[in-house]
Order: C-alpha cells, then structure tokens, then sequence
C-alpha cells in the first residue's frame, strides 16, 4: 500500500509545481508602538503559501488568484486576518495576546495556524522568556515541574548516576516513553539507565538540563500518543522545544541563591544574543550558560559513626535494635577522646553537587526569494556532579581499609558528562509542496571517577581515586518530509509524507583495574572461585564498568509516514495518521491515529483520538550489565549485578529475551473560550501499556531475604550476591484527565493572568505477570513489591499548579502554588511501603522593571514543606529522612536575580 501510495504523492507534487498563477505582494509589520515584529508568520489558508517577517517586519508573498485573505501570526500577539484589497501594499498592526493558549502549535500536527484551542489533541505551551524572568526555578525540569500538571521530575540522592542526570515523565508513565523534539526535530537520549529504584527504574531518558533555558522561546507539551507521528518512544507524549529566533537583542540574566538551612547555594549566568543575517529574514541566535548548584544534607543527625572497629563486631544490631541514644553516647566519647566534633563525620544525603556550562545556537539563512531556507542548530553541554555514596564504618573490614581511613569514610561518585548536538537542514518550495531535508547528530558520554573511597581487597596498597569508566550513546537521525496544503479538497486538506532513518550507537568503557578487580579471589584446585577473606573488589560506592561489561553494539531503524489533516467543513476536522517501521535488531511494526475535532460554537469545540504506538527496547535496556554496591534483600550492603538477557546466567535461570511494548491511547475532551479572557480545556484519557519493559527483582534471595545457595553459587565467581534482569513482566493501564484553565485581564496599568492546571492520574497494573514457567514460584523476585509501588504510586496521582501574576507599571508579583497529591514508596528491600500524605508548595517572587533592567527576589517552598518523614524501615537505619518524592528534599530556597534585555543595533 505505502509503496503504491508514493507515486501518487509524487504526481500530485509535479502537477503542482506547473500550476497557479500568482501575484507579489509586500507589506510590514509593526506592534501597537510602531516596533516591527520579526518572524511572524504570515500564511494563506487556500493555496498554503507563506513566509515570515525580516528583522524590520517587512515581507513579500505570493497570492494566488484565488486567494482572498492572508492571516499574520507571531508569539505574544493575536492572531490577526487581512482581507485582500486592489494595492500590493499591506502596513499590519498585531495586538498583543492575552491569551497564551491561542499560541500557534509546530507540535502534533504538520498544519500551519493550529493554535492550542483548535488542535485535536492536548498541546500546552510554556513562555520559557517568561518564566526565566519571574520563577524561583533555575533548571529546565524544576521550570516544568512547577508549570505542568502532568509532568514529573526530582532530585534523586545517593542513586548513582541519577543524581546527575534528573529523570522526567509525564502522565506517570516510563522517561523512556515521552520523545522529545527541538524545533520539530528529534533529540538524542542520555546514555544513562536509571537503576537504582527511582522513579523511572530501568528506563532511559532525556537530559532536558543540558539545553540552556535562555535558548528557549517556548516548550510544547503534546499530552497524546504520537507513535505514528513521529515515531518510538512517543507513547506518552511528546515535548517540543523551540528555540529562540529573535534578533538584535541581547539578554543576560545573573542568579544567586541559598535554602534556608545554608546549603545548596546556586550561581547561574545567561547570555543570549541574536542578529540578522543577509536581507532575506536570515538570523543567528547564540546562547551561553554557566550553572553551579552545591550539594545538600538532609540526612538524619550522624548516627552512623562509630571508631572503635573491635568495639562492635555488628553495628546494625547494636547501635539501633538495642539502644540508639546510648549508641550515640558511646559515639559522642569516642570523638571526645579523639579531639573532633560529630559535624566533622557528616553523612552526605541530598542533592549533589553540579557544575554545568553550556551553549546552544539556533541559525537560519532564507535564500532565492525566500523560497529555499538553511538552517541548524545544536549545542554542547558540560557537567561536573559530585554525588555521595553511603557510609563505609572502620568496624566493617570487608569494605574499610583501616590504615587509610581509621574512622571510615564516605565516597563520592563524580561524573563528567559531556553532551553535544546538530542539525543541519534545507526547506525549500516545490511549487506548492514544502520539502525538507535534515539531519540530526546527537552524542552524551558519561565517565564516572570515584573518589575518597578504596578498593578493599588491595588492603593498604588501595589508591583513593579510580577512573570507573563510562557509557557513551550516539544517535543520528535523517529526515525528508514533504507537506502541502490542497484548498480545493473539502474546506482544506493538509497533506503530509516522509521518511526517516535513524541510527543508534551505544557503548560501555571499562575503567581502571584496581576500580573493578577482586584481588582477593582465589582460584580453587576443582577450578571453582572462591573469597575465603570476604573482602569487597572494586572501589567502594560505585564499582567500575570490567571489560566482561565493555560492549560496543549499533542498530538502524528506517521509517516512511503519512500524515493528513482534513477540514470537512469549517467546523469539523480530522487527522489521521500512520507508520511503518522497521528495526534492524526487532523487525518491522506499523502504527495509527486518528484524531477529530467539531466546532459545536465559535467558542466550544469537542476532540478526541484514539492511536497505537510500540517501543523497541533501548539498546542500553538490551546490553547494559554492571555490578554495583547496594542494599540487597539480607538488609546488607553488598554487590548487586546487571546482566544481559544475551548472558549465560539470564539462560541458566530461564531469563526470556526483550521484545517491543506496544499501546493504545484514547483520549476525548473540549476546550472552551467562555468569556474573551477566559479558556479552558478538558482531556481524558486512557493508556493501555503491553509487555512493558521493567527490571526484576534480586535473583539470589528468596522473598524473606536469605540467600538461595543454588543461585549464589552461579553469581558469586561474577563478582555479586545478586543478579538483576530486564524484562516484558507487566501490563499497565494509565487512566487520567486534564484540565487547563487560563484568565487574563489588563485595564490601563493594571495587568492580572491567573492559570490553573489539574492533573488525575491512576497507573495499576492489569492482567497476569508475564513469568516463565521454569521461575514459577519466584513471582515477588520476578517483579518486586518496590517496583510495582514505583510505576502504581511512585508519581502523584493529583497534582494541581496555580498561578497568579499581577503586574502594575513597572512591579510584578507571582504567587503560585503547587500541590503535590499523595505517593507511596518502599525504598528499600527490608522496608514497608509508606503512603506520603500530599502536600502544597508555595513560590513567591517579585519584580521591578527599569529598562533594560528587571530585578527580582524570591523564594521556592516559602514555607519550607517536605514529604513526609520516612518510617524507620525505609530510612536506612534512620539516616534516610526524607524520600525524594513529590517536591524532592531541599526545603526553602531564596533566590535574587538581575535580568537584562538591551537592544543592540537598528531592527
């Protein structure tokens, strides 16, 4: 069908090229202060034609005969309709908005002019300019957090290289199933596998911290499946970034800050600068960033010191099932002897520390009359984070080198993580038809070095730093895509095909030996292995990548879609797309939508759609494997393993191989315009979820935590006592509603803007667990107790943000207010799991503007609310006081902030 499709497709394309005659007309833009707007849009429904503004607002553009009207859009103003008149000449002046949700939308649909009331599907549009200026939050996902009611994203601690790279998701549903676009085009993932129980366990994400805030126009959320749009990982949606395109303006922004405990002190300094280029609208935008975010504690006051290694041959048994304040005594007299204080032995438990530079560019070079346009942009970030592991104690020598660190010690685990990006594209027009060609390159590498630790089984000779090693993930993405509105078919036909083939590269780097070896393994004479003095290999904290982990494995993936938009009538439309894709390493699998909207009134229009979409596993999901320290099933801290489902344990427990999710969306809802300043959307939706890609349990226990000798016996010579897998375990089910409302009202110098967004979202899991028979009786090590709280209630199922803004001359207030519903948690494998009542977060700041300078104070969580207090069972002994859940652990945080917006040069 498709192949018979495309000469259809081409024949219409070539008998367009030869048709129309068409008349030039020119004309200029300006705003209500007769400024000129650049880059507005300015398109023509009947024929599709259009162009944008130059920096000085003028245009030209090609009317057909039957043209008889052009419409002018561009951010922060109303849309605005010229009726065609006798002259060539057109002077257009645009109001400014006052409804951000009548933006126009490059997201979920390949039809010019769609704005966020009339698409048929959720789209939410985000002013980052704005937001950059008056909110307390400085990263883009602490920017989103606080503004979307369906997106999630926290600080993790002490969770690896999760504390580094923030995972995000919306609806509740896997980082790995939200794709995310920078202007229309796919971005690269990290190659981080997030693994150590946080949200988002077993999944891979997209690092939105490495792109510059300041770089930024706007963000679009696309709540809706999107499969057959644009392809995998789009099950849950897709977020859509644009960046800056404007001209002659330089923005600088400086930030400092601290929480009210005196820790997490943040710097930040943005620059962006743009001009034009050539006379034809080209431009080029620059973005720098520099960011540092200090660590915090938010750990339980020291009660893990103890200095005397034979006093207490078992710590855990003493220092709390008997007695913690005499434990604490005892600890308080050992310092006392020692001349040092309790503060000198902190334990590190909270967000780490960051040091992040970055730059972005966003180019454009319209060329033959402004009919052809090169473009790219791109960027390279740069991070430094330095995280904490858990406490080694001079009374355990398996882990503890006595002679280096007589009071034990703390590791750090620091990541240098390296992030870069381009793309390079041609538009041009064929006729009617709009071609373009691209190519996007996207890398992140992520080397691990881990420091103040040792390698136990070297004993005194132990280095205390080690190069570990890393992962690297490339992806490079190709596109041609061809679009063209027919205005003779029905009221309007939006047509739209292309192609695509990606290639994705993925590998991991051994580190140094000493950061992965056991030295203390001997080979017996019947040719087993075996620790007869238990002490640990590999540096203490996060063990290094071995060669036996070291894989370097690349796939492709070619798709062809087709994408149509028909306009029935003026009131009624639908969309319908689908895709065939085929995978190099999972074969070939084909997805559909459908979508419609009806305009019951001018002001009320109803939507829905209903959709298919699959994700092929990650290549990171297929050939990550890894052993690392962390807590096991016995309550101990020991070394757990990552193995390939490829590997010779995952057959000798009966592990299966990975195989694609697939879903199925359905959505229904309306918006609203219910009074000139007021609009409102409401979107249900349901996601059912098949074979869905999660990690199991702790091979090598059974569920009451002892050791199963069997297993151990395998997975002892690797290095671990215990083995994890990924696997198809469950099927889920996410039903849940959406309801954005938006008020604007401005009278003289009085400005107001009250925006409410409210988010219902139930995950559970349906169906049986996809187990094999030979592990039959291994259902709770198959899929964990934690990992089913994780996807079920590891994400507020309510979460409601308002926001108020006042602005009167030259001051401006925000207040918001951000409640964070209840969540459930089991952080560890001996704990219970602890419902998290829900909470309000409230922001404020204020602003005051003398041009070119704004300047504004403020503060997040103003009155310091944290989740929860973790029960005992799930606070590691009592150092663990809070779950970074809901709002995460840092408490109040203020914040000053000096922006700048200068012209430079003549517009």
């Amino acid at each position: 069908m498709i192949k018979q499709l495309i000469p259809t497709l081409f024949f219409l394309l070539m008998c367009t090229i030869a048709g129309a005659q068409s008349q030039r007309i020119t004309g200029r833009i300006t705003d209500i202060n007769n400024q000129p707007v650049a880059a507005a849009s300015i398109f023509v429904q009947a024929s599709g034609n259009g162009t944008k503004s130059d920096n000085d607002g003028s245009f030209e553009l090609q009317l057909a005969d039957k043209d008889k009207q052009f419409t002018v859009t561009a951010i922060g103003f109303e849309s605005y309709t010229q009726i065609r008149h006798a002259g060539n000449n057109y002077n257009i002046t645009l109001q400014p908005a006052l409804r951000n949700l009548n933006e126009v939308v490059m997201v979920g649909t390949r039809s010019s002019g769609r704005t966020r009331l009339n698409t048929v599907a959720p789209v939410d549009v985000f002013n980052i300019a704005k937001l950059q200026t008056l909110a307390p939050q400085n990263d883009l996902n602490q920017l989103l957090q606080y503004v979307s009611p369906s997106f999630n994203s926290n600080r993790q601690s002490s969770s690896d290289g999760s504390e580094h790279i923030d995972p995000a998701s919306i609806r509740g549903l896997g980082p790995d199933q939200l794709l995310v676009l920078i202007n229309g085009k796919r971005r690269h993932t990290t190659s981080l596998v997030n693994n150590q129980g946080t949200v988002g366990n077993g999944s891979v994400g997209t690092d939105l911290n490495a792109i510059p805030s300041s770089a930024i126009e706007r963000i679009e959320v696309l709540r809706d499946g999107a499969s057959a749009q644009y392809g995998s990982d789009a099950i849950a949606g897709v977020v859509n970034i644009v960046l800056k395109q404007n001209t002659h303006q330089l923005f600088a922004s400086t930030t400092g800050g601290i929480t009210s405990r005196g820790d997490g002190g943040l710097g930040q300094l943005n620059l962006n600068y743009g001009t034009g280029i050539g006379k034809q609208g080209g431009y080029i935008n620059l973005t720098g960033e520099a960011y540092y975010r200090d660590k915090t504690t938010r750990a339980q006051n020291n009660n893990l010191i103890i200095f005397d290694q034979s006093a207490l041959n078992n710590f855990f048994a003493y220092d709390f099932a008997n007695d913690p304040a005499a434990s604490r005594k005892y600890d308080d007299d050992m310092l006392k002897q020692k001349g040092l204080k309790r503060d000198d032995f902190n334990f590190q438990i909270g967000d780490a520390k960051i040091k992040n530079v970055a730059t972005f560019f966003n180019l454009s070079l319209p060329f033959n009359s402004g009919r052809s346009e090169f473009y790219s942009f791109g960027g390279y970030s740069y991070r430094q984070g330095e995280g904490f592991g858990f406490r080694r104690l001079p009374s355990d020598p398996t882990v503890n080198v006595y002679s280096i660190y007589p009071d034990g010690y703390q590791p750090n685990t620091d990541s240098r993580i390296h992030d870069r990006s381009i793309a390079v594209g041609l538009k041009h027009k064929l006729g009617n038809w709009q071609a373009d060609l691209s190519n996007a390159l996207g890398d992140n590498r992520f080397d691990y070095q881990v420091d103040h630790t040792v390698n136990a089984s070297l004993k005194a000779a132990s280095p205390t730093s080690f190069k570990a090693g890393g992962h690297e993930f490339l992806q490079n993405t190709t596109n041609l895509d061809f679009s063209r509105r027919f205005a003779g078919v029905a009221a309007g036909l939006n047509l739209a095909f292309g192609g695509e083939f990606r290639v994705d590269d993925y590998r991991i780097r051994s580190g140094e030996e000493a950061s992965w070896k056991n030295y203390a393994l001997v080979i017996n004479n019947d040719g087993t292995v075996s620790n007869p003095s238990g002490l640990a290999g590999g540096s203490q904290s996060f063990t290094g990548f071995s060669p036996e982990n070291a894989i370097h494995k690349s796939r492709n993936n070619t798709g062809i879609y087709i994408d149509g938009e028909l306009d029935v009538t003026q009131k009624w439309l639908i969309s319908a797309a689908s895709r065939l894709e085929h995978y190099s390493d999972f074969g070939t699998a084909l997805s559909g939508k459908f979508a419609t909207r009806y305009k019951l009134s001018p002001v009320f229009n109803v939507r829905g759609a209903v959709s298919n979409g699959f994700r092929a596993p990650s290549l990171h999901q297929q050939y990550f494997s890894y052993v690392s320290t962390d807590i096991l099933p016995d309550n101990t801290l020991g070394q757990s393993g990552f193995f390939t489902n490829q590997s010779k344990i995952a057959k000798a427990l009966g592990i299966p191989k990975l195989k694609q999710e697939t879903s199925l969306n359905y959505s229904l809802g309306f918006t609203a315009q219910a009074a000139r300043n007021f609009n409102i959307s409401v979107d249900g939706y349901l996601t059912d979820i098949k074979n869905r890609i999660v990690l199991t349990g702790s091979f090598g226990f059974d569920p009451n935590g002892n050791p199963v000798d069997a297993i151990q016996k395998i997975i002892n010579p690797l290095g671990a006592r215990s083995a994890r897998f990924f696997s198809n375990a469950v099927d889920t089910r996410t039903v849940g509603v959406d309801v954005v409302a938006d008020y604007n009202i401005k009278s003289g110098d009085n400005s107001f803007n009250a925006s409410l967004g409210f988010n219902y979202n139930k995950n559970k899991i349906t169906g049986n667990l996809h187990i094999p028979d030979q592990l039959k009786g291994q259902e709770q090590i198959y899929f964990s107790p934690n990992d089913s709280v994780l996807i079920t209630e590891g994400t507020p199922r309510v979460k409601i943000n308002l926001s108020l803004t006042y602005g009167y001359k030259k001051f401006s207030v925000l207040l918001r207010n951000v409640y964070f519903g209840e969540v459930a948690r089991n952080s560890f494998p001996f704990g219970e799991v602890q419902v998290h009542k829900g909470k309000v977060v409230t922001d404020l700041s204020f602003s005051y503007a003398v041009k070119p300078v704004v300047f504004t104070i403020g503060a997040n969580n103003l009155l310091d609310v944290f989740p929860d207090k973790q029960i005992y069972g799930n606070s590691y002994f009592d150092v663990f006081k809070y779950a970074s859940v809901q709002m995460g652990t840092l408490g109040s945080f203020y914040f000053a902030r000096v922006t700048f917006n200068i012209p430079t040069g003549k517009k």
